[in-house]
């Protein structure tokens, strides 16, 4: 029974999900590769980074909804160092070695790192990335294609910033892409609707799906009757396509291990995996808080599956790889249950590209960008808002900056800046005191510090994690003054669903708990 209650929940939740994370991925891959290489033949570069994103890294993973990718993050980085280099053979190498470094970093445990990002900056991340998805592709709603799809970035390569594009896509827009944007998106509403839910069929088949699909029924009559309103060139996807075989071959590259003496592949390769090792942690800890079930992935092991990933990936001409909040929140918004729909989507992936390139190649642009849209909002519900203004200054002020930093900058330089403002609230404290684990007849006891901060979560998380099963714990805050909401929210995580699970009688004492 259990065996099938598998297979039900993997056709009805996770290969649902992986269809959509697959139509978010496809165009993603396509713009990083193009803007991380500038090379239009190295294109299929980013679909095998996604390829092995999905398969490889989902397997080796235990994320339960994170999925892997070639990374916006990145682009900069690698386009610099392929400039370095003067060889895209010579980056591959880099790659092969900056995900051997993030194998032994996974190996030493020092994926520790991500247990200290606090909530109130991670939650700042997903809005600010929901936000700037809805502010980049306006101009791919409005037909304006300038720049690559998945540029998370204010400045772009097209000599504009997030902003300005706006201006441009409003006055340089294209009328056959509004009327395909618009009714792709009252599609896509429309099956939000508890009326189209109610349909079995529906709730099997994504909204996205439809979208796709109505996209190239709709560019296709466009050209027959409207041919001036007709989508071509950039504004649909442009996947390569292989005549033969051994052509499709040719699309993979594999390194040039006669750089190996050239210490600054070295260099790139340290740079790579210390910004991919970061990008993946934090999305890491942004997938478990959107994940509705509040499962735990290990940070060591997401880094040993990142390693494997980009060695991978290296050896065969792909992109550097990182977890990616983009398409992990497609997932999680899609309905995906289990790791299963990131291994979905990466088998699509490979199949679509070998069977149906030509197909996909009449997607058009502004069918995605309105399934990125949707994607966006959900990230930035103006409800989010309010909740985090309501946790006070502590927890309001790191959030709020965080977003307006990532918005206005990146995403690494946006979370440094959301974290010193968390960090200076935490200074305010005395955040050296840790909580205490004892033993009391068939007991046990963790008695909470008089300042309990967000930096003695890992340490109280791993407390919880060491109390065995079938016993009695009393979590003890009488003696403290002052506990983060962090803490709480790991507490209250503990209490709803890991105590039931392994069966723990727990009794709380002194802490006011959230609300459920």
């Amino acid at each position: 029974m259990k065996n099938n209650n598998s297979i039900s929940s993997l056709l009805r939740n996770d290969l649902p999900a992986g269809l959509v994370v697959f139509l978010v991925a496809l165009p993603l891959c396509l713009g990083i590769a193009l803007a991380s290489t500038g090379r239009p033949d190295l294109i299929f570069s980013g679909i095998i980074s996604g390829i092995i994103g999905g398969v490889v890294v989902g397997f080796v993973s235990n994320s339960s909804l994170g999925v892997s990718g070639p990374a916006a993050g990145l682009v900069v980085i690698v386009l610099t160092a392929i400039e370095t280099l003067h060889s895209f053979e010579a980056f591959l190498l880099a790659v092969v070695f900056s995900g051997i470094i993030q194998l032994v970093a996974g190996f030493l445990k020092a994926g520790i790192i991500g247990h200290y990002f606090p909530s109130s900056v991670i939650k700042g991340m997903l809005t600010a990335i929901g936000i700037i998805l809805i502010l980049k592709e306006i101009p791919h709603f409005f037909g304006y294609d300038e720049d690559f799809m998945g540029d998370l970035d204010l400045n772009q390569a097209d000599g504009h910033n997030t902003f300005s594009e706006l201006y441009y896509a409003v006055k340089y827009n294209h009328t056959g892409a509004l009327i395909i944007s618009l009714i792709s998106l009252g599609i896509l509403i429309l099956f939000e609707t508890n009326f189209m839910k109610k349909i079995g069929l529906f709730r099997f088949l994504p909204g996205a799906l439809f979208v796709v699909l109505s996209g190239v029924l709709m560019n296709y009559l466009l050209g027959l009757y409207f041919p001036d309103l007709a989508l071509t060139g950039k504004h649909l996807v442009q996947l390569p396509e292989a005549s033969s075989a051994k052509e499709f071959i040719s699309f993979f590259t594999t390194p040039d291990f006669s750089a190996i003496k050239n210490i600054k592949v070295y260099e790139i390769a340290i740079t790579l995996a210390i910004v991919a090792s970061l990008e993946s942690l934090l999305s890491v800890e942004a997938t478990d808080k959107l994940d509705p079930y509040k499962r735990r992935t290990s940070a060591n092991r997401e880094l040993k599956a990142q390693g494997v990933g980009n060695i991978i990936s290296g050896l065969i001409g792909g992109l550097p790889i990182t977890q990616v909040i983009v398409r992990s929140s497609a997932n999680i918004n899609s309905g995906g249950k289990t790791k299963a729909g990131t291994i979905i989507h990466g088998i699509i992936l490979l199949l679509s590209v070998v069977f149906i390139p030509a197909f996909l190649n009449l997607v058009p642009l502004p069918s995605l960008a309105a399934i990125l849209l949707l994607i966006g909002y959900k990230l930035a519900k103006p409800k989010l808002f309010i909740d985090m203004y309501k946790l006070k200054w502590e927890q309001f002020l790191p959030f709020i900056v965080t977003v307006f930093a990532i918005v206005l900058s990146d995403l690494l330089r946006g979370i440094g800046i959301g974290l010193c403002v968390a960090i200076f609230y935490i200074l305010r404290t005395n955040y050296r005191n840790t909580s205490i684990l004892c033993k009391d007849g068939d007991s046990y006891i963790i008695s909470l510090p008089e300042e309990a901060s967000f930096l003695n979560k890992a340490n109280i998380a791993k407390k919880l994690s060491d109390i065995p099963e079938n016993s009695k714990l009393i979590i003890d805050g009488e003696k403290s003054i002052k506990i983060a909401y962090d803490v709480k929210e790991s507490i209250q995580e503990f209490v709803n669903h890991t105590s039931k699970l392994k069966n723990i009688t727990t009794t709380v004492k002194g802490i006011k708990l959230l609300d459920n």
